[in-house]
C-alpha cells in the first residue's frame, strides 16, 4: 500500500451559509421558513465570529488545511456595491489560516447567491456570467498567497437546485422542501437529474472566472463535482455512461484545462437497464438515506481521473451523516484505504500514477445546517445550538493522528 505523498493536504471543509449564520442577503435565507418542511439556518454555528476557534481546532488536531467559502451575498449585497468591510473579514480568515499553519482552500460560490442575483433570473439570467465574473474581480485582491481556489461548489448539484427553484417559481412543484443533500427516504421522490442547459451555463461561468483568477492571482484554479460513483449492473454499462454524462461528466469535461478538480464523494449508486436504482431502506443507511459505501471514494477518483485525463485531484468532501462517531471513524478509515489503493494504481506505459491525489478534506468540520435541515450530523466537531460551544469528537483527533502517522 502506497503512502500519501509529501505535501499532502489533510483537513476539513465547510460552507459559509451552513456555518456562519445570518446570511441575510442571500437567496437561500429568503426561502427559509417559506417552504413547508424547511428549517431556518438562523445563527447557524456562529462561525462568522468564531472562525479562529474553528481553525485552531483543526490546527491543534494536527491537520494542515481548511476549506472554507466566501459568501457572495455579503460581499455584494446589492448589485455593484462591494463591501470593503466584508472583503477585510474574509482576508482576516485567510491570514488566520496562514498564522495557524493551515493551507486555505477558498471557495467563491457554495450554492448560495445574493437575493438580487436570484431576482434577476439567477444562473438562467442574461447577465449571470457577467455578474459572477464581476464578483470574482472584486474578491481577487484578498486572495494573495492563496494556493487553491474553487470557483464553484458542485455545479451538478447547483444545477438541480436551480431547476428546483425555477419549478417552485413556476408553481409546478408542490409538497415539502427536499434538500439536495438528502437522498430517497420513504415516500420522498428521487432528486431530478441536473438540467444539461443549466449545466452548460455553469461551465461558461466557471471558465469566465477561471480566466479572471489566472490573470489576477497565482492560485491553482478548479471547481468541485459531486460524484455519484455509479456502478453498472450486468448489461447496464451503456445506461451508466449516459447517466454519468448528465450527472458528472459534463462538469468534469468542463474542468479540463483547470489546475485541479475537487472530488466530493459520500456513497455509491447502482445503475440498472432502466436507470438509477432507488436505494432501499436499510439499518446500515446513513442519516441522509444513502448506502454505507466507503469504497465510493476510490470509484469517484478513478472515474474523475479517467474523464479529466489524470488531472490533479483534491478530495474536497468525503464523510458520513451519522450520530455514531465510532462509525464515522470506521467509514473514514476504510474510505482512506480505498483512496490509497487508487493512488497506488500505476500506469506502467507512462510510468506515473493513474490517480494524482493532492489532499483529503473531510466533510465536515462542524455539525452544521444541512440545506433545510439540522438533523443530519456530518461533523468532526459537535456544536451546541444554544451556546455555540464546540465539542470535538474523537474522530477529529483520529484524523489528525492519521495525518501524522498514516494508516495502519
Amino acid at each position: 500500500m502506497t503512502e500519501f505523498p509529501p505535501g499532502f493536504l489533510w483537513g476539513a471543509s465547510t460552507a459559509p451559509h451552513q456555518i456562519e449564520g445570518n446570511n441575510l442577503n442571500s437567496d437561500f435565507w429568503a426561502s427559509e421558513g417559506r417552504i413547508p418542511g424547511m428549517e431556518r439556518s438562523g445563527d447557524a454555528c456562529d462561525s462568522y465570529h468564531r472562525y479562529r476557534e474553528d481553525m485552531r481546532l483543526l490546527a491543534d488536531a494536527g491537520l494542515n488545511a481548511y476549506r472554507f467559502g466566501i459568501e457572495w451575498a455579503r460581499i455584494e449585497p446589492v448589485p455593484g456595491m462591494v463591501s470593503r468591510a466584508e472583503l477585510a473579514h474574509y482576508r482576516r480568515m485567510i491570514e488566520t489560516a496562514f498564522e495557524l499553519g493551515l493551507t486555505p482552500v477558498v471557495t467563491l460560490h457554495h450554492f448560495t447567491s445574493p437575493l438580487w442575483f436570484a431576482q434577476e433570473g439567477g444562473w438562467l439570467g442574461d447577465r449571470a456570467v457577467e455578474r459572477f465574473r464581476a464578483y470574482a474581480e472584486a474578491v481577487t485582491p484578498i486572495l494573495d498567497g492563496v494556493e487553491w481556489v474553487v470557483t464553484m461548489n458542485e455545479p451538478n448539484m447547483l444545477a438541480i437546485m436551480t431547476g428546483m427553484a425555477q419549478a417552485m417559481r413556476d408553481r409546478q412543484a408542490s409538497g415539502e422542501w427536499q434538500s439536495p443533500t438528502l437522498d430517497n427516504e420513504g415516500p420522498r421522490p428521487p432528486l431530478p437529474a441536473p438540467d444539461v442547459k443549466i449545466g452548460e451555463r455553469l461551465v461558461e461561468a466557471h471558465h469566465a472566472v477561471r480566466e479572471v483568477l489566472r490573470e489576477r492571482t497565482g492560485a491553482k484554479v478548479g471547481w468541485t463535482v459531486a460524484n455519484r460513483a455509479f456502478v453498472a449492473r450486468p448489461g447496464a454499462e451503456e445506461k451508466k455512461r449516459e447517466l454519468e454524462y448528465v450527472w458528472e461528466d459534463l462538469y468534469l469535461e468542463g474542468a479540463r484545462g483547470d489546475d485541479f478538480v475537487g472530488v466530493q464523494s459520500y456513497s455509491s449508486q447502482w445503475v440498472g437497464p432502466d436507470g438509477i436504482e432507488p436505494h432501499p431502506q436499510h439499518p446500515d443507511n446513513t442519516l441522509v438515506g444513502t448506502a454505507y459505501r466507503p469504497d465510493a471514494l476510490a470509484i469517484a477518483v478513478r472515474h474523475t481521473a479517467e474523464v479529466t485525463g489524470g488531472m490533479p485531484i483534491l478530495v474536497t468532501e468525503n464523510g458520513i451523516a451519522t450520530r455514531d462517531d465510532t462509525r464515522r471513524i470506521a467509514y473514514t478509515g476504510e474510505a482512506l484505504k480505498h483512496l490509497q489503493a487508487a493512488i497506488a494504481d500505476r500506469d506502467r506505459d507512462r510510468d506515473r500514477d493513474r490517480v494524482d491525489v493532492r489532499g483529503y478534506l473531510h466533510w465536515s468540520l462542524l455539525d452544521n445546517y444541512e440545506w433545510g435541515h439540522w438533523a443530519p450530523t456530518f461533523g468532526l466537531v459537535e456544536v451546541d445550538r444554544e451556546t455555540f460551544e464546540r465539542r470535538p469528537k474523537p474522530s477529529l483527533a483520529w484524523l489528525g493522528e492519521t495525518a501524522r502517522r498514516g494508516l495502519n
